[in-house]
Order: C-alpha cells, then structure tokens, then sequence
C-alpha cells in the first residue's frame, strides 16, 4: 500500500502550526517548506506547503486559505499511555486559545480535532463485563478531560 499523508488545509498559518505540533509532540520534525510563485493565488514567496512528522507519522500542512475551516468530522486520536500523557498533550494542544469538548476531545487553536485518549479508558469500555463498560462510559461521558483514576473507580462500581 502506498503511503498516506493527511494534508491539512490552513488559513495561511500552516507554518506555525507545523511548528506548534513538531513543539507539542516528541521525536518530530519539520521536514521541507514550499513557497507560493509568482502568478500564485498568494503573494510569491509566501508558504505554501509545510511536510513534517509527528513521532514518524507525515503530514502535510497546506495555506489554502479561510475556504475550508476544520470541523469535527476529522479529528486525531492520541493514544496516550498514561495520565502524565493525557495532562500533556491536553494542556499543550489547548496552549494559547484552544477550546475543550467533551469526552477527551479538544479543539487546538488552529480549529483541528483532537481525541485525548488513554488506553486504559479503552479497556474498560473493551471490558469483556457490560456493566464494567457501562460505568466506565458513564463516568467518561461526565468528561472534558479524560481522568483515569476516575474512569477507573466509576468502572469498578
């Protein structure tokens, strides 16, 4: 199968928000820049693609323009191992005027998706037991940010 790569259309804020994420995530990169010609839709010289990684994974960050504004039907899923790691990528993706939801999901500032999202809350709602899974989505449904300890006393009845 070929490679995939999520192109993420931006208001002409592709750059910083390259630089945001390649910030927020470890092991990650900006990988080249491309910049608009002359005759272009935008003044040449001005960005027009951003490649970069996040912890190996590649994207492309596109200035497109106010056209295409991100809305929830596409959203990113961290799977985060513990706590420390949902606190993380909660506080940093929220960082200078992101906006909670509900159930660990989260808008950044640029208008992306997020899913914060722990793996033990994954297993309980995977519980072989219905009404551990009941509790623990119950509990997680009261949430903005997921809190484990919380999903995990909820579950335990």
């Amino acid at each position: 199968m070929p490679a995939l790569t999520p192109c993420l259309w931006f208001d002409m804020n592709a750059q910083e928000a390259a630089e945001f994420y390649t910030k927020v995530f470890p092991n990650s990169r900006i990988l080249s820049t491309s910049y608009y010609p002359e005759g272009a839709p935008a003044p040449a010289g001005t960005v027009l693609t951003v490649e970069f990684e996040l912890d190996g994974v590649r994207f492309t960050a596109l200035n497109g323009g106010p056209q295409f504004p991100f809305t929830e039907a596409v959203s990113f899923r961290i799977d985060c191992a513990d706590q420390d790691e949902v606190d993380h990528y909660w506080d940093s993706l929220l960082a200078d005027g992101g906006e909670e939801s509900q159930c660990g999901w989260l808008k950044d500032r640029f208008g992306l998706s997020w899913q914060v999202v722990p793996r033990r809350l994954v297993e309980l709602l995977e519980s072989s037991d219905p009404e551990v899974a009941q509790r623990a989505n119950a509990a997680m449904m009261t949430m903005r940010r997921i809190d484990i300890a919380q999903v995990e006393a909820a579950a335990r009845g």
